[in-house]
């Protein structure tokens, strides 16, 4: 609702961080209330009742999310982070050592999901890409979204790969989906999960997915708001 209103709280996670406290307390100022930057039942109420006036449209959280892609420069080098789960380790090494030549500072992380999520924000990861293997004869693409909130590049980085891993892995039936899963949650920059299998499959296709990963992420960066 606070985004809707124009009170810029970041994208809608569910944590009740910095950005948050700084929206309730633009907002209490616009009211005339109290700016603390608590949030009680009564404030919500009153978010309740101005929102009723308010259209339907995405919030400035994915207006500003638009804005800050199409702003970034495609030319230099880009930090990025690539995460690895179960099974996930050799793809996303495969991913590094095709992309390190273009983009030294990219980096791998193994750990849990908030951990990965952190060591990224630390980073300041222009974007992240995590990789998992299972046993299904699939590619599953994950970004992050809610009923109120999807992050744009995101979803557009997850179709970029999706194409790419279409045209060189043609045996994967692949999958696009918006969810709220802590590695795609807490990350600070556009995000990507990527659950695929079985693992003799991706074994054997590891040089072509790799190459696709690689080559998508560099097509977004020069186009990240566009949808294909």
């Amino acid at each position: 609702m606070l985004n809707r209103l124009g009170f810029d709280c970041g994208r809608v996670d569910g944590i009740f961080g910095p950005l948050l406290v700084r929206a309730i307390s633009d907002f209490q100022q616009n009211i005339g209330v109290d700016s603390n930057g608590i949030c009680t039942p009564e404030l919500v109420d009153v978010l309740h009742r101005v929102s009723l006036q308010t259209g339907t449209g995405p919030g400035i959280a994915v207006v500003r999310e638009g804005i800050e892609l199409e702003t970034q420069h495609s030319g230099y080098s880009a930090r990025i982070v690539i995460g690895y789960f179960h099974g996930g380790a050799g793809i996303a090494h495969a991913v590094v050592k095709r992309a390190k030549e273009i983009h030294p500072l990219i980096t791998t992380v193994d750990s849990d999901s908030s951990a990965q999520a952190q060591a990224a924000n630390r980073f300041l990861a222009e974007v992240y890409v995590g990789f998992e293997v299972n046993d299904e004869t699939s590619c599953t693409l994950s970004y992050y979204e809610v009923p109120t909130f999807v992050s744009v590049g995101g979803r557009n980085l997850a179709k970029r790969i999706a194409a790419a891993i279409g045209d060189r892995a043609s045996e994967l039936s692949i999958h696009l989906q918006g969810v709220r899963h802590p590695i795609l949650r807490e990350t600070r920059m556009p995000a990507v999960l990527c659950s695929m299998g079985p693992t003799d499959l991706v074994g054997l296709k590891t040089s072509a997915i790799s190459a696709a990963v690689a080559d998508a992420i560099d097509a977004w960066r020069a186009d990240p708001t566009t949808e294909i």
